[in-house]
C-alpha cells in the first residue's frame, strides 16, 4: 500500500517526502479532530469505580 502511495505522488524523492508527511499529519489531524472524539465515549478509560 505504502509503495503504492509512493510510486502515484509526483515530483522528485524530495518533494514526495513532503506531501508524503503533509499526507500523514492531515491523517493524525483527522483521527485527533473526528475520529477519537467520535470513539471516545465506547472506549472504557474513563469508567474508573473507587470502592
Amino acid at each position: 500500500m505504502y509503495g503504492w502511495i509512493w510510486r502515484h505522488l509526483p515530483g522528485p524523492v524530495p518533494v514526495r517526502a513532503l506531501i508524503a508527511l503533509v499526507l500523514v499529519a492531515g491523517v493524525v489531524a483527522a483521527c485527533f479532530q473526528w475520529v477519537f472524539p467520535a470513539i471516545s465515549p465506547l472506549m472504557p478509560f474513563n469508567d474508573t469505580t473507587v470502592g
